[in-house]
């Protein structure tokens, strides 16, 4: 049974920083996308970064580059986001994913993930 389990979300000021962590679980991930996600209730779920398990080319969404740095241990089937400077706009449940990757499959369509973890909530206030 596959299970993706995220952890490290919290309360952080504007400005401030968080690392998520997505432990997986229950198969070999060799040609998937390890990805996040963010959701805010009545909203469509957003991509925000992706890693292949492969060979590490990542991909964020245009708001995020240069902010936020996912990565993984392979050994350990953990994959990482690190968000610096945070803003009040990004507060949501971020998820973790997991998906085939090929050339046809598209970072941030959520329809091509296959695993999903239950989401760890990110609040950014003051």
């Amino acid at each position: 049974q596959v299970q993706l389990v995220e952890s490290g979300g919290g309360l952080v000021q504007p400005g401030g920083s968080l690392r998520l962590t997505c432990a997986a679980s229950g198969r070999t991930f060799s040609n998937y996308i390890m990805s996040w996600f963010r959701q805010v209730p009545g909203k469509k779920r957003q991509f925000v970064a992706g890693v292949t398990w492969n060979d590490d080319s990542e991909f964020y969404r245009e708001s995020v580059q240069g902010r936020f740095t996912i990565y993984k241990d392979n050994a350990k089937n953990m994959l990482y986001l690190k968000m610096n400077n945070l803003n009040v706009g990004e507060t949501a449940v971020y998820y973790c994913a997991a998906g085939p990757y090929n050339s046809h499959m598209v970072p941030a369509r959520d329809a091509d993930y296959e695993y999903w973890g239950q989401g760890t909530q990110v609040t950014i206030s003051s």
